[in-house]
């Protein structure tokens, strides 16, 4: 699939490319014995490491929701948190081989969602969005020291009173619920506030707002849920920014200035994105994992097939409430929430589950 410069590009002919891309076989299983579960096809297959990441016995997992890698391989991943356990961290951090390193983020705490780790000179820092009742975005360092935190930016005339010093667990178009963020190369960056306003932000490299695009509806440019937001630097095109428009069901691509590109329809929950060399990697929060090449076609759906799909999406409540994980099955995702790539191109995988899951991809060929 071959995308013009502003297309809207119809679901059927995503949904075609999407079959072309799972003729061949996706999920080769285990032979009795060690073999291991591989999933994916042609350049793009992986072996499955479910709960790859350990954690000590004195913490829980709780609703795993976003992760991130930084320079030297280490895995951060955030969970939302329960908010009557104050004293557990909400962000977790693990090393390559997936054991436990450090924990922080205890101000997150029933809240916790985005996560990026950003390069700024010669020094890492950790970006850091919550919703719920924390209602905020911070930077952090990788060690977990706060370098600001800021709430809803009533520069805007979005957000109802209260929503910048004493927020509260409420939900509505006025409120501010930030989801994730998109950096941009003068040192600021972009946040998706994808649960309240439906608004793209736009920030300095301080943290102070400048501008915002956007609105809540159906039509192109228009948006329900920006959930995930992301630049798109891949070779051979101009840099813009994409949205995961989740409960529109596609993707979209905007200037820098928040004029509207174009349009991938065909998804089915899109969260998230994130990008390695030409590919572009989206986790669906129904129950997949795609790789889209260079033009924007699909390579490959992950951890998918169409009777688990319609088992998830039909009951998606009792699958993610599900702790005692009886009904999961090796190599098929419930809920991608996030996903992100490292530097050798394994993809990490964290599910919108209550008693949580991170997945390893490890790249086979």
């Amino acid at each position: 699939m071959t995308m013009k410069t502003t297309p809207h590009i119809s679901r059927r002919r995503f949904i075609a490319t999407s079959a072309a891309a799972f003729a061949a076989p996706h999920i080769l299983t285990a032979q009795k014995g060690s073999a291991p579960l591989i999933i994916g096809s042609g350049e793009h297959r992986y072996e499955v490491l479910h709960n790859w990441p350990q954690l000590p016995d004195k913490y829980s997992w709780q609703t795993t929701h976003n992760v991130a890698v930084d320079a030297e391989g280490l895995l951060y991943v955030i969970h939302e948190g329960r908010e009557n356990l104050k004293d557990h961290p909400s962000i977790f951090v693990f090393d390559a081989e997936g054991k436990f390193v450090r924990a922080f983020g205890n101000q997150f705490q029933g809240g916790g969602h985005g996560l990026e780790v950003r390069t700024e000179g010669a020094q890492q820092f950790l970006y850091v969005s919550a919703y719920q009742q924390v209602k905020s975005f911070a930077k952090l360092t990788l060690k977990g020291e706060t370098v600001w935190q800021k709430y809803a930016p009533m520069d805007s005339k979005l957000y109802a009173v209260g929503e910048d010093t004493a927020p509260k667990k409420r939900w509505g178009a006025d409120a501010f619920m930030p989801t994730n963020f998109a950096f941009l190369p003068d040192g600021g960056f972009f946040l998706a506030d994808g649960y309240g306003s439906f608004r793209i932000h736009r920030y300095d490299k301080d943290g102070n707002w400048l501008s915002m695009f956007g609105e809540r509806g159906k039509g192109a440019g228009q948006l329900q849920t920006p959930h995930g937001i992301w630049m798109d630097t891949r070779p051979g095109r101009e840099a813009s920014v994409v949205v995961a428009d989740r409960a529109n069901k596609r993707l979209q691509w905007f200037t820098l200035e928040g004029k509207h590109l174009k349009t991938l329809d065909g998804f089915i929950l899109p969260a998230n994105v994130d990008s390695r060399g030409d590919v572009l990697l989206v986790p669906d929060l129904s129950a997949r994992v795609t790789l889209l090449g260079k033009n924007d076609e699909v390579l490959v759906h992950l951890g998918e097939d169409p009777e688990w799909r319609a088992q998830v999406t039909k009951d998606g409540n009792k699958m993610r409430r599900s702790t005692t994980r009886e009904e999961w099955v090796a190599g098929k995702f419930l809920h991608p929430h996030d996903a992100c790539f490292d530097a050798a191109g394994n993809i990490h995988v964290a599910e919108w589950v209550d008693s949580g899951r991170i997945t390893k991809l490890r790249k086979v060929s």
